[in-house]
């Protein structure tokens, strides 16, 4: 059993491999924290959270308990106004102008399995074996608010995931305003906070800084989890490393606005959240009516912040991304944006697919440009039909050219967005988010389409569909290049209107489920600008999203690194482009490009056509390397060796399930004179193994390479990178 109750105690007990996640009933009405950390028997739980009196400024709401406090109390789910001053995870607004609520237990229950969230994403079993859940139906007896708070334990995937639901039982409608997935009170406050952010073409640098008095967060307040931030916090104890040390870690399943932080209180103690931000947030909950949040994933490791990203990623590789690309392996591909930009034709497009055929590419991606008047991005997007000055012959002709190569067709899409010079917004000026009277503020010269609106999810459904059944498209680039503004919808009430944003989340994930189970054998890709939208909320859909506009071999060191806090690498898009890139203007090799690029999802965006003999003999060199490692790129497990966010040499390497295969891979950014002599020790080997390091004939045991190391790689130029194999003998 994964979950225990004790009931004499009124303690809840949840275990997985690895794990204890511990609360009590205090009173036998009050969910308080007590645990939360390496698995322990837990025989004297109940004893593990003291409580004592303080000052008269922390009030007591149960009299004759001088030692309890709210104010103190390690809670589950606070809610707001009944004497606990710090931040709330629930509040609600009622009709009588007040927004105190007191949630008390009235029941629970233990399940096999774990129930899926109604709309939203979240984390599946394939086997009520799998997991349990338990419910836990707290109750505000003036409103009939009732909320009820789910906790699954993945017992062998070794994670535990919350979500909240809040259902009116009550007479009168509330206005919910705060409704975040997951709060715990830790005992104190000695923790490193973690976080990923950046901007666009900068995403997910890894920040770390010791916590400190009062509020600390992230939040996105864009509509989408952005660029700027992503959906995910970690509290590390301080002299946490790599491989070392107690780290815990929460996710969020969601691709909107979010919130994430940790309050720090007087007595030192850290609540850490996460959940829909409430900033222009608003649900209005009739009679009868229940509320979903999204669910928080949340994962302990004691094997510092590696052990974490490992168990993250094994989960949302295989518990959260779905169909038939969860487990195949992903083809090499060449896109046509960095070579042609908007200016192609077919036999341009053919050209360049088919060097790629000659060189071992297998899937050739037609991007932005195919459709409406598109020959800038000023206009057309809504208008989902081939542009056929460019392409007289259709998408059929295009794909069918490409599948007599011997290769793959795929299409890039930007669904969600609409231009106000196009046929679609002439016919439809209310589709997209506005607020009447006020200017509409346009990014990239175009307007979001109001997917909150079940009119506009219908449209998207049949439009998109019509373009998948046109022609044999095989894989699809799912993009979406700006942020919400004037968030307001045409078919909501004022009351509404602060829903805007989160219904439209419900209706993008309406429409993505009924487009990507409708076409099960398209390997859809999720894009934002890059890698504004790279959350696990779109990793249900999508098993892998383009990691960054950003192509640059060295600017995707810290990418691909940061990312890898918490995706896996199967999830992440990454290609070689042209140099000098065309982002930061950089010159790196081929063969470092290539290494690096061969760390993700492979691919190319440049022109095959312009490669002398000797690049051509480099990349089909690479293509081939990578089909013999992509199965342990794509699936094996992942171990960061050296930071990019730490000194001049990033490392990283793969190792295969049964630890008898393994890669490496060694970049420097830039040349030394006289530089150290440095050793490269691996990581995750099986010790009493021996390993050859393919191309030699040099021998190693798994305990010399871990433990000894090797020498480290030497260059004689900026950006030098390696790839070292090895096979157990």
């Amino acid at each position: 059993m994964a979950i225990h109750y004790d009931a004499s105690n009124r303690l809840f007990h949840l275990q997985t491999a690895g794990t204890s996640y511990a609360f009590e009933l205090v009173e036998g009405r009050y969910p308080s924290h007590v645990y939360w950390g390496r698995r322990i028997r837990g025989q004297q739980l109940h004893r593990l959270v003291e409580r004592s009196m303080r000052p008269s400024f922390s009030p007591l709401p149960v009299p004759g308990r001088h030692d309890l406090s709210f104010d103190t109390m390690p809670h589950e789910y606070p809610g707001y106004g009944n004497s606990d001053y710090r931040s709330p995870a629930f509040e609600a607004r009622y009709n009588n102008g007040s927004s105190v609520t007191d949630l008390q237990y009235e029941s629970h229950e233990i399940i096999s399995g774990k129930l899926a969230l109604p709309g939203l994403p979240a984390v599946y079993v394939e086997s009520d074996h799998e997991a349990q859940t338990l419910r836990i139906k707290l109750r505000d007896s003036l409103s009939g608010l009732v909320v009820t708070l789910s906790y699954t334990v993945m017992e062998k995937l070794d994670a535990i995931t919350r979500s909240v639901s809040i259902s009116n039982e009550g007479s009168e409608a509330v206005e919910l305003r705060r409704v975040l997935s997951m709060s715990l009170d830790m005992p104190d406050d000695r923790y490193d906070l973690l976080q990923l952010s950046g901007a666009w073409s900068r995403e997910r640098d890894v920040y770390r800084s010791p916590l400190r008095p009062g509020m600390q967060s992230i939040e996105s307040r864009r509509g989408s989890s952005s660029h700027m931030q992503n959906p995910f916090i970690a509290l590390l104890e301080h002299g946490a490393t790599e491989d070392t040390g107690s780290v815990y870690g929460v996710s969020l399943v969601y691709s909107g606005s979010f919130l994430a932080g940790v309050e720090v209180d007087q007595f030192r103690t850290a609540r850490l959240f996460i959940g829909i931000n409430p900033f222009d947030f608003g649900w209005r909950l009739e009679a009868g009516e229940t509320f979903q949040t999204p669910e928080a994933v949340l994962v302990y490791s004691p094997d510092g912040l590696g052990g974490m990203s490992r168990i993250y990623h094994e989960l949302y590789r295989t518990r959260l991304c779905r169909g038939q690309y969860r487990d195949a392996e992903r083809p090499v591909l060449v896109n046509n944006w960095e070579a042609t930009y908007f200016d192609f034709d077919a036999d341009k497009l053919e050209a360049i697919a088919s060097v790629g055929s000659e060189l071992g590419i297998e899937l050739f991606v037609l991007d932005d440009g195919w459709f409406g008047r598109r020959n800038d991005d000023t206009s057309s997007l809504g208008d989902w039909f081939v542009n056929e000055q460019k392409l007289p012959g259709g998408l059929q002709d295009v794909a069918g050219r490409i599948n007599k190569l011997g290769m793959r067709f795929g299409l890039w899409v930007e669904p969600e967005m609409v231009s106000p010079d196009s046929e679609l917004y002439r016919a439809h000026p209310d589709w997209c988010l506005h607020v009447p009277g006020r200017y509409r503020t346009e990014g990239r010269q175009q307007l979001i389409l109001d997917l909150s609106r079940p009119d506009v999810q219908q449209h998207l459904i049949e439009t998109i569909s019509g373009v998948l059944n046109s022609a044999p498209i095989s894989y699809v680039k799912w993009d979406m290049n700006r942020n919400m503004t004037e968030i307001g919808s045409a078919l909501l009430p004022p009351e509404r209107q602060r829903e805007t944003a989160h219904r439209y989340m419900l209706g993008l994930y309406n429409v993505l489920e009924k487009i990507t189970s409708a076409f099960p054998n398209v390997l859809f890709e999720s894009c934002s600008g890059g890698g504004g939208r790279f959350d696990p909320g779109i990793l249900y859909y999508m098993p892998q999203t383009w990691t960054s506009d950003n192509t640059d071999a060295v600017s995707r060191l810290r990418i691909q690194y940061g990312t890898s806090i918490v995706y896996p690498v199967s999830a992440m898009g990454a290609h070689i482009s042209e140099v000098p890139n065309h982002q930061v203007g950089r010159i790196t090799s081929l063969e470092t490009r290539g290494h690096v690029a061969m760390s993700g999802n492979f691919g190319y965006e440049l022109d095959l056509t312009k490669f002398s003999d000797e690049d051509k003999a480099i990349v089909r060199n690479q293509i081939a390397e990578y089909k013999a490692i992509r199965p342990l790129v794509q699936f094996g497990d992942f171990y960061r060796l050296h930071s990019p966010f730490e000194g001049n040499v990033t490392s990283w390497m793969f190792v295969s399930k049964d630890r008898t295969e393994s890669m490496v891979v060694y970049v420097q950014v830039l040349n030394e004179p006289n530089e150290p002599l440095g050793r490269l020790k691996l990581k995750g080997l099986d010790p009493s193994r021996d390993y050859r390091l393919i191309g030699t004939d040099r021998i190693y045991g798994g305990d010399e390479l871990m433990y000894a190391g090797i020498a480290a790689p030497r260059f004689n130029r900026d950006f030098g990178s390696a790839m070292l194999r090895f096979v157990a003998e």
